[in-house]
Order: structure tokens, then C-alpha cells, then sequence
């Protein structure tokens, strides 16, 4: 047994969520973990480390992660087969329908993991672009969607987020949104409960709006109970207020803010009492405190963009920083400078809105994707440009996209499927070949996303902990040797197959993470290197963030539009739908969903050290509304909604506004009967087989996850 003083010390990022925390690991002599804690010299996460960190571990171990590639076999059972075999098979299996159907008989689905590696943010787009389908999709249509369209259509670039600046912040205004539980999500934010005693011990105030009393609201100094799908309501009439008192002062480069006066005239505190149920005198205390405070800074999440006016809330949301002049200010919202500047190098698209719409239903386009609310309905609707063929990377949107099982029956019927994934879910049960990438211990690692999104400038390189098996694959190395095979599948005259672009396409293919993300450093005004990260295991330090307007703007003319035509053209029929909006019908609840710091989404459910403890997966409701229907706590009840039906245990909860009721994302992992995981028996259903894809975020078609109508009863006995 190695000596405590002989075991050797590894510093590497966590990357299972967008905290990215710096972890210390300790080794034994046969490579082996034996602890591992937070990394106290780093300074952005600073020693914190969440439940999730060990899950990396047990993913590492997990006995259900695919460590070679496998291909369908009899009765849903599933063969190894060599590398070669897999991608030759994989390859010529797309290749096939669109030579049949036509390019776009293809679609591509990404899941949010692949901005958690190095490997796929540097090769996937170029393989995504190698596969000349239109039919893109990912997470960010059930997620953040309305961040970007709102950051493209004032900043110019979808990917200009401005984030809290919560360590110098007076008041900080979270609005659907659960840091303690998420430790950030679009704001790199580790460590989120110390960072709020701090706030508190400079006196400074954190206020929560939010229709359920979360995890950050208990620590709040004000919780508002706001009802599901108004909060639109609430943040234009902040908005008014500011306008119509004079307590707005904007900067220089801010231009229109007599059209917001007059396009919000109408959105008045009362109106926001009665469709959110927040008092209009506490609206309008909040706009005061909000001008008043020396700095503050409002941020809005996943309760604000996964709802049907996601996109005017974002606005609103960075309408208010703006008008309190708090955009860009030390603790108000600010824009990051990071080492690997991927918006000033071009790298990332600044965005662009509807000039493509899907087939169906005619529903915008957005940065190159289109919303996944339209992904089972192209599959299934016959005609031109139907999709007849599905390559999922990293991603389960039959657990994670509007009414999940639709989505299950209509993969069931595609063509042909492949999948990059280690792990066979509700998802890539269906795929013809899926091809598992080494787990996140086995790659490099640089955060060149969360980085654009973190409170504080850092750098910080993470190499591997472990060597990965002979014969195993990065990601990368699988969108390498696939796209290379998809090449040649095509086949041509050799004329084509030697073209500039192919072997450009092979040579960026064939160009390892390291280096491309080394020449970034290198070039970048930081003046860093990988050589110089490995030499400082806490990452390069630049310091808080800095004002960076109105430089940083991607304008045409570096001004902000403070009214975006996208934005003046739906705030007429919002006001006209929140005025006659109806009373809720008899016996309607409104669904939310939840997270909880355990959890990453759909998976990490078969971890046993994060299953643990009280089972977090039923329905959570007010004791009220449990008492009017005759339900008791504990009891099995049936949720309907417009698109299905689930049966789930209820757990009361006063936690929730009256009318509310709320089930966590991502659970549900059997389907027909069978399960796919082993590790643990994980009860709870998918909340997604309740949501509708055809009700979409009235702008942008984002998915609306949150203010679902259902209707809740005592469930049969089974």
C-alpha cells in the first residue's frame, strides 16, 4: 500500500458541469484514486467540490459504459466489433440515405456534453459541416436558446453573455434560475453558497423570483413566488418603471430608449400582479433598488428561457442592466476576456435568425440549427427532405426534448441511425453502430466555452489522468475517422476526391485538440501557451473582470439597439395575450421541472454515491392542492398533460406556489419494460413525455419546458 507521503498528486478541471472546479487527485502506485478534494490554489473555483466531481470516478468505472464499439444484433442484443468495421459500417450506413434521399434526408443531434470536451468542440463542427444536411439540431433549443437570439439581436453575437459580476455585486436579481443547485448554468460560478456569504457579508442583498422556494431562494433575503410562463410580465413592468419614474441612465452607445418607453407603456405592475402574483408595490420596489443600488446585477435561466416568452424575458432581463447602467460596470454584468478568444477570432458564428425554416412546420432557424421541438415531426411526416437518418453525438433527446416517446416511436422507424456515445440510453438503443469515446479521466482538457462565460479571467490547461486503453478513441479521433469515411463513401472522380476543400476538411480533421488549441494560446494576447499552463497546475490568474464596452460590441456601428425589431414585433401580442389571458381551467396545474446538485441532467442517475439518500424524483405539489383532489403524500398519482400521461409518487411540498407543480428533468430510464442501466434500480419517469412540442417559445421555437398545463388524480392500483 503506497504511504500517504509517496502518492502522487494530479491536478486536473472538472468537466461535468459549467462550474469547471480545479480538483486535487491523489494516486496510489497503481494509479488508482485514492482522494480527491477540491484544488484551494485555484482561483476561480477556490477548493470548492460538489457531489458531482466523484461522479467522475464512478463514470470512469462504470461497468455499463461501452468501451468498444458495438453494432446491433438479435433481439435488441449488441455485438463488438473492431474500430475499422464500426466506422466503415457507420459511414456507409448515412452515406446510403443520402445518396437515396438527398443530403438532407439526414439530421444531426448534439448534446450538451460535447462543450464539456476539448476534443468535440475543435472537430465535431467541422464533421456536423462535412455532412451537408440542414437538418441540425441540439440542446440549446431545449436550454439557452433565447440567450443567444437575445445576446445576437443587442450585441450583435450570440455568444456576448454578459454574466454577474457577483463577487463586487451590491444586489444580485436571479429570476428562474438555481446556482446553488447548478452551480451556475451560462454563468461559470463554482462555489456559488460561499459567493453568496460574501455577498452578504459586504451587505449586499440577493433577491429570487422563481414559482418554487429553491435551494438558492432559501438563502435569499427576498423570494417572490412568481406563477409559471409571467415573468415576461414582471420584468417589462421593471422595465417601465425605470422609464416612466426617470430612474433610468444608460451609456453613451445606447441608443432608443424612448421606443422601449413607448412599446412597454402598457405593461404597468398591476398587470404584473395579476398574471404572476407578485405584488405590483413589490414590482415597483424592486425597479427602485435596482436604479438605486451602488451596483446590481439581474441574470435569468432556465425558468425564463424554457417558457413561451423566453426571449422578450432576455431581453428584458439585459434592458434593465442596461437602463440602470449596471452593463458593463464592476458588480453589475459584465463581459469576460478570455485567453482563447473564440468571438474575436471568429471562431464561433455571431448568429442568425430565420433565414432557413424547417420543412413542417416553418419554424425559424437560428445560428445554423433548428429547434428540436421539430425533430420527431421531420422524421415523420412524409415528402421532400423527409429524415430518414439520425447521427446523434453525445446526446438522449428522447429523455431531454417535448414528448420524449413520440420522439422513441419515430426513431424506431428511421433508415438508418448511428451514435458517438459510451452508453446505450433511451436514445442510442435505437442506433444501427454506436461509437463510445474514452471517458472524461482518459482526454486533455481546456474550457474554451466556460471560460466566455466565468466570473473571474483564468486559463487553465487539464491534462489526462489516465492513459487511455489501447485501442480505445477520443471523440475527436471518432469525428476524424468517421468524417474521413464519410469522405470516402462519396467516392467521385479522383478529381473531387483530391479537391482543395476535402483535403483542407482532412487537414483540420487530422489536427490534434492540443495543437489547434495551442496555437490559440500562442496567438492570443495573453500570450500563453500549454507549455506555460502545465508549468502552473492553478491556471493563469488575469484578475476580475474588466470593462469592455463598447469595443467588445459586434455591431455594425458598436452601438447597442436597445429595441431589436424581433423584440418590437412581439411586444404587442404579449400585452394583448397577458390582458385577456383566461383563468385556469378547473383542476389545472402548471408543470415545472427541477435540478438537483446530484444530477447532471439524464444521466449520472446510475452512480450509486449520487443516488443515495431520499429518492428525489417524485412529483412535487402544495399540500393545498394535494388536499383539494383527495391526495395524500406518498401517494401514486397520474399527471396528464396535452401529449401523454405519467404515473409518478407525489410528495407534498410548500416550497411550491399554489397551482404549481414540479417533476425533475431527465428521469424515466426504461421504456417498453427494459431497462438500460444496471448499476441501480432508478425509479422516476421522464418529464418530457408530458411536454408538447408543438407549443414552442414564441420567437425563437425554443422548447417550453416550464408552465405546462396538467391535470393531477389519484393514480389506479397497479
Amino acid at each position: 500500500m503506497t504511504s500517504p507521503a509517496a502518492r502522487e498528486v494530479r491536478h486536473i478541471t472538472c468537466t461535468l458541469c459549467e462550474a469547471m472546479c480545479g480538483l486535487e487527485v491523489q494516486l496510489d502506485d497503481s494509479d488508482a484514486i485514492v482522494s480527491m478534494r477540491g484544488h484551494e490554489e485555484d482561483p476561480l473555483s477556490r477548493g470548492h467540490i460538489c457531489p458531482k466531481a466523484f461522479a467522475l470516478q464512478d463514470l470512469h468505472d462504470d461497468p455499463d459504459r461501452l468501451r468498444a464499439p458495438v453494432v446491433r444484433a438479435a433481439q435488441g442484443t449488441w455485438k463488438e466489433v473492431s474500430w475499422d468495421e464500426a466506422i466503415t459500417y457507420a459511414a456507409q450506413r448515412l452515406s446510403a440515405v443520402q445518396a437515396e434521399h438527398g443530403d438532407d434526408a439526414l439530421a444531426v443531434y448534439l448534446g450538451n456534453p460535447n462543450v464539456h470536451s476539448l476534443g468535440a468542440l475543435t472537430h465535431h463542427p467541422t464533421l456536423v459541416r462535412l455532412l451537408r444536411t440542414r437538418n441540425r439540431f441540439s440542446a440549446t433549443s431545449v436550454d439557452q436558446l433565447p440567450h443567444h437570439v437575445a445576446s445576437w439581436a443587442l450585441y450583435g453575437h450570440q455568444y456576448l453573455l454578459p454574466v454577474p459580476d457577483i463577487d463586487r455585486t451590491a444586489l444580485l436579481v436571479l429570476v428562474g434560475h438555481n446556482p446553488m443547485a447548478s452551480n451556475g448554468s451560462l454563468w461559470t460560478v463554482p462555489d456559488f453558497p460561499a459567493r453568496r456569504r460574501e455577498l452578504a457579508a459586504r451587505s449586499g442583498r440577493l433577491v429570487v423570483l422563481d414559482p418554487r422556494r429553491t435551494e438558492t431562494a432559501k438563502v435569499a433575503d427576498e423570494h417572490h413566488f412568481v406563477r409559471p410562463g409571467s415573468d415576461a410580465a414582471v420584468l417589462l413592468a421593471i422595465v417601465r418603471e425605470l422609464l416612466e419614474d426617470d430612474l433610468a441612465a444608460p451609456a453613451e452607445y445606447v441608443h432608443g430608449m424612448e421606443r422601449v418607453r413607448d412599446a412597454v407603456a402598457g405593461f404597468t405592475p398591476e398587470l404584473a400582479e395579476r398574471v404572476s402574483g407578485m405584488s405590483a408595490d413589490a414590482v415597483r420596489r424592486l425597479a427602485r433598488d435596482l436604479a438605486a443600488a451602488p451596483s446590481a446585477a439581474v441574470h435569468g435561466r432556465m425558468g425564463v428561457s424554457t417558457q413561451a416568452h423566453g426571449v422578450v424575458c432576455q431581453w428584458a432581463v439585459q434592458a434593465i442592466n442596461i437602463l440602470t447602467g449596471n452593463l458593463d460596470r464592476p458588480g453589475g454584468t459584465m463581459f469576460t476576456t478570455p485567453a482563447v478568444d473564440l468571438i474575436g477570432r471568429g471562431v464561433l458564428s455571431p448568429g442568425g435568425f430565420g433565414s432557413k425554416r424547417t420543412r413542417v412546420r416553418g419554424l425559424p432557424g437560428f445560428g445554423g440549427e433548428f429547434p428540436v421541438s421539430a425533430m420527431a415531426e421531420e422524421m415523420t411526416t412524409p415528402g421532400e427532405g423527409q429524415v430518414r437518418a439520425l447521427l446523434t453525438i453525445a446526446g438522449n433527446p428522447v429523455s431531454s426534448t417535448p414528448a420524449g416517446h413520440r420522439l422513441d416511436e419515430a426513431l424506431a422507424g428511421l433508415d438508418a441511425m448511428v451514435a458517438i456515445d459510451f452508453y446505450v440510453n433511451e436514445t442510442t438503443r435505437h442506433a444501427d453502430v454506436i461509437l463510445p469515446p474514452t471517458s472524461p479521466l482518459e482526454r486533455d482538457h481546456y474550457d474554451i466555452v466556460f471560460h466566455l462565460l466565468a466570473v473571474r479571467d483564468t486559463a487553465r490547461w487539464s491534462p489526462a489522468l489516465f492513459t487511455a486503453p489501447a485501442g480505445a478513441k477520443h471523440d475527436w479521433e471518432i469525428a476524424r475517422d468517421l468524417g474521413t469515411a464519410l469522405l470516402r463513401e462519396r467516392g467521385g472522380g479522383l478529381k473531387q476526391r483530391w479537391s482543395r476543400a476535402t483535403l483542407e476538411t482532412e487537414a483540420r480533421l487530422r489536427l490534434t485538440p492540443r495543437r489547434q488549441l495551442d496555437a490559440l494560446l500562442r496567438s492570443s494576447g495573453a500570450r500563453l501557451s500549454i507549455a506555460k499552463l502545465e508549468k502552473t497546475v492553478a491556471g493563469a490568474d488575469h484578475g476580475p473582470l474588466k470593462p469592455r464596452l463598447p469595443g467588445r460590441l459586434s455591431t455594425a456601428d458598436r452601438r447597442i439597439d436597445l429595441l431589436p425589431d424581433l423584440v418590437a414585433q412581439a411586444l404587442p401580442s404579449l400585452l394583448t395575450t397577458l390582458v385577456t389571458a383566461p383563468a385556469p381551467a378547473e383542476g389545472e396545474l402548471l408543470l415545472i421541472g427541477r435540478r438537483h446538485q446530484r444530477d447532471n441532467n439524464s444521466w449520472l442517475h446510475n452512480a450509486t454515491r449520487l443516488t443515495r439518500g431520499k429518492p428525489r424524483h417524485a412529483l412535487l405539489a402544495n399540500p393545498d392542492d394535494l388536499a383539494a383532489r383527495g391526495i395524500r403524500s406518498g401517494d401514486f398519482v397520474t399527471v396528464r398533460s396535452a401529449v401523454g400521461e405519467v404515473r409518478v409518487e407525489v410528495e407534498a411540498s410548500a416550497d411550491l406556489m399554489p397551482g404549481v407543480v414540479s417533476l425533475p428533468h431527465g428521469y424515466g430510464q426504461a421504456r417498453d419494460g427494459v431497462r438500460l442501466r444496471n448499476a441501480v434500480d432508478v425509479p422516476g419517469v421522464s418529464m418530457n413525455d408530458l411536454t408538447d412540442p408543438s407549443v414552442v417559445e414564441s420567437v425563437s421555437g425554443n422548447a417550453v419546458l416550464n408552465g405546462v398545463p396538467v391535470t393531477v388524480e389519484p393514480a389506479a392500483r397497479t
